[in-house]
């Protein structure tokens, strides 16, 4: 399958960054009117540029590339507008504090952030218009099983990827495929679930090669597609294929110099807020300012995971139990820690000492993990490479509160694993800021 969505993303950025410039050349008209020069725009383009890159950060982190989001309405014109909120802020900070480029634009940051804010919504209008109704990968899915009706669901609901469904061919149907491949022009064909061993469509996928369609199985498809790996779907033989774990190790190093040298920064530049955390804990409520649990980590390891006590002393003496949405277990502090994720904070102790990865699977405690095994199928293969701080279950899923909800996540991470790279790990690094926004 043509992977259309990187084609639309890379399109997206590339309006954006012209929009950036544009925005600014039509601030300093109407800031300077008749006295702007080529000097003053020049003066203007360095300074700019530096700040446009820590924008198109901003964007990133508040999922302005994520092309579910052109459809989304009157929500994408508020959340457009609470990213480039944040990128005021970024500015004035930029050239209030840093006052080394000779620029003071006043009012005129403010004017470009209102011109950027239009002319970002109108490119995303046209941008769903554009992607919905040119450069579709005409696609056709044989076999008519659950999955293959969630994804051309999906097909259907979600023009803007770029994957235009024809048509369902029933498998009793195989031997019109050649004919609907040419009458329909259809470039890619997926394969449904437990099909790929008949013979019949062995033959007639076998007879199609010289149209030089492209073949894809249904797990390749919800990848593409979903971002996650169809757990219903996959079978042994996918994970011999796909989990290459030998092929990482030099990734491994790297990222657990990476994760050091985050840790320790972050543990150095947050300490002087600590003394205040525990202070208001422990005037908030009785027990300890730490609280430690066990988790299950790499290879099915378990570890002391260490936060800051956002409930009640004992409130598990019992029993684990799954959090809740608003958990009577909390301390009114304990509320503010979780809903800005301070109480996370030490876990970079963890992180230094090698329990844990900045990036990763969510380690889950023992007591759930005995309970999720047994549910969910091929559960311990997250425990192949080391939990992380944030992971990227994190930022495509909501939090975690049931066993189905694990079900989902657990797809994310299956994801994660086979595609793990630096850039993943960049990527999910900064989509992690947008949840200091959620409240969860």
């Amino acid at each position: 399958m043509i992977n259309f969505t990187i084609f639309r993303k890379i399109t997206l950025f590339s309006g954006d960054l012209f929009l950036l410039f544009l925005s600014l050349i039509i601030t300093l008209i109407i800031g300077f009117g008749q006295s702007l020069s080529e000097t003053i725009i020049w003066q203007h383009i360095l300074p700019f540029s530096l700040l446009f890159i820590i924008w198109i950060i901003i964007f990133v982190i508040f999922d302005f590339y994520e092309l579910d989001m052109l459809k989304s309405g009157f929500s994408l014109t508020i959340k457009i507008g609470i990213g480039l909120l944040v990128c005021l802020i970024i500015g004035i900070i930029f050239f209030y504090l840093i006052p080394y480029f000779g620029v003071n634009p006043k009012t005129n940051l403010l004017t470009l952030i209102f011109i950027l804010w239009i002319l970002l919504i109108i490119w995303r209008k046209i941008a769903l218009n554009l992607f919905s109704s040119y450069f579709q990968n005409r696609v056709a899915i044989i076999g008519l099983t659950e999955e293959s009706k969630n994804l051309a669901l999906a097909f259907k609901k979600n023009p803007q990827m770029g994957y235009n469904l024809i048509e369902i061919i029933p498998v009793q149907n195989i031997s019109l495929l050649s004919k609907k491949i040419k009458e329909f022009k259809l470039n890619t064909i997926i394969i449904a679930k437990n099909l790929s061993s008949e013979a019949e469509l062995d033959l007639a996928l076998y007879k199609c090669l010289p149209l030089k369609i492209n073949f894809l199985n249904l797990a390749q498809a919800y990848e593409i597609v979903f971002q996650k790996i169809p757990l219903d779907f996959v079978e042994y033989v996918w994970f011999l294929e796909n989990l290459k774990e030998g092929k990482k190790k030099l990734y491994d190093k790297t990222k657990r110099f990476t994760d050091i040298l985050f840790g320790s920064s972050l543990l150095l530049i947050t300490l002087p807020f600590w003394l205040l955390i525990a202070i208001f804990i422990k005037i908030d409520s009785k027990g300890s300012v730490f609280y430690k649990q066990k988790r299950v980590g790499k290879d099915g390891n378990e570890f002391w995971l260490i936060k800051f006590r956002s409930m009640q002393d004992k409130a598990e003496q019992n029993e684990a139990v799954w959090a809740q949405e608003k958990d009577p277990r909390r301390t009114r502090v304990g509320q503010f820690l979780r809903s800005s994720h301070l109480d996370e904070l030490p876990q970079m102790f963890n992180i230094i000492k090698g329990d844990i990865s900045l990036i990763g699977p969510r380690p889950e405690r023992p007591e759930f993990v005995k309970e999720l095994e047994k549910q969910i199928p091929h559960y311990h293969l997250r425990h192949l490479i080391k939990p992380g701080f944030t992971g990227w279950a994190q930022t495509k899923f909501h939090y975690g509160r049931t066993i189905q909800d694990s079900f989902e996540k657990f797809q994310y991470d299956l994801y994660y694993i086979k595609n793990r790279s630096p850039f993943l790990d960049l990527l999910v690094f900064l989509k992690t800021f947008q949840l200091f926004f959620k409240k969860e």
